[in-house]
């Protein structure tokens, strides 16, 4: 029996199939098929030929034309899915894991150098027998000031050194509020200490506007200068981890304490102040609704930025607060 398709069918098929193969994408392949198989095709237009053949030629022509067009469609499809694979495989070999590479990993953060100092100064300090007291940043004047027996004339109230908001309250200058606070809704005999954030018009190599403060109380029936040095004395030979290291204490004077006394500290090559402290004044006692008769203590103030500076042998109290990862990955 005769090939249906005739040998000029034949070198169309031919030619098709050459086209369809040498198309490099999906469009390339498509417009091929237009050239054939499309409305204006070559094939197409055979088809619409039949109509002027007598019925026993129309009967070859067609079986002949129909064959082919079978022959050119199984060649688009195989070509269709070899691009497709074609496809996959480059995607696959752009994406493709060396799986013997040993793995990047995750990367590790850590705790910022300031917040590892006051997990360390709560740490301690609990170890001493002391309760973490917390309060609002935000205070007002009678709590931040009046209460801690500062007079309305007081530098400290200067705008120069406190933020004030619109609305007459400010941010705290420092933790003593949250002393008096604690004083106001515990009954003695009290022993806390007060870490956080504190905020003074102040900004240089060993000043922030915004820092971090831990102030201390301890307030009974017979509490004395002996005691705060012995605790002082204590909490930084553990904060620093050294037995060599001396502390003084120097006559001062702040408004919350009398007597008052700023607190240095040696390892022996010279002294460094590293805080205020002393005993609590009465006016603070009675403001917080406690008799000065029946109790008395001491309070101190240490700033965990700069003792975070000497631990850590840092000279630039602002790089705790750029964020730069180069430092803060040192920590980790």
């Amino acid at each position: 029996m005769a090939d249906p398709v005739s040998s000029d069918l034949a070198a169309l098929v031919a030619a098709a199939q050459a086209d369809f193969a040498a198309a490099g994408d999906p469009a390339a392949l498509e417009d091929a098929k237009a050239r054939y198989l499309g409305k204006a095709g070559v094939l197409t237009a055979r088809l619409k030929a039949l109509g002027a053949l007598a019925p026993e030629a129309r009967k070859t022509e067609g079986a002949a034309i129909n064959a082919a067009k079978v022959a050119l469609e199984a060649a688009l499809t195989a070509r269709r899915t070899a691009l497709a694979d074609a496809k996959l495989d480059a995607q696959l070999a752009a994406e493709a894991l060396d799986v013997t590479l040993p793995g990047r990993g995750a990367g590790l953060g850590g705790l910022h150098p300031l917040t590892r100092t006051l997990a360390r100064f709560a740490e301690i300090f609990h170890s001493l027998g002391f309760t973490v007291a917390d309060g609002p940043e935000i205070e007002d004047d009678f709590h931040n000031f009046t209460a801690l027996n500062t007079p309305a004339n007081h530098p400290a109230r200067s705008m120069h050194d406190t933020f004030y908001l619109e609305d007459g309250a400010l941010l705290r200058t420092h933790t003593s509020p949250v002393q008096v606070r604690y004083m106001e809704e515990h009954a003695p005999p009290l022993k806390i200490i007060a870490p956080g954030r504190v905020f003074r018009v102040d900004s240089d190599a060993t000043h922030s506007p915004m820092f971090h403060q831990v102030e201390g109380l301890w307030i009974d029936r017979d509490v004395t200068f002996a005691d705060l040095k012995g605790t002082l004395t204590e909490f930084l030979r553990l904060f620093f981890e050294r037995d060599d290291l001396a502390i003084r204490f120097r006559p001062s004077f702040f408004p919350f304490t009398e007597p008052s006394a700023e607190i240095d500290m040696s390892f022996g090559d010279g002294w460094l102040e590293i805080g205020g402290s002393g005993q609590v004044h009465p006016n603070v006692l009675r403001a917080a609704g406690i008799d000065p008769q029946q109790w008395q203590g001491f309070a101190f103030g240490m700033g965990p930025d700069r003792l975070a500076m000497l631990r850590y042998g840092i000279d630039d109290l602002r790089v705790f607060y750029e964020n730069d990862l180069r430092f803060l990955a040192q920590f980790r």
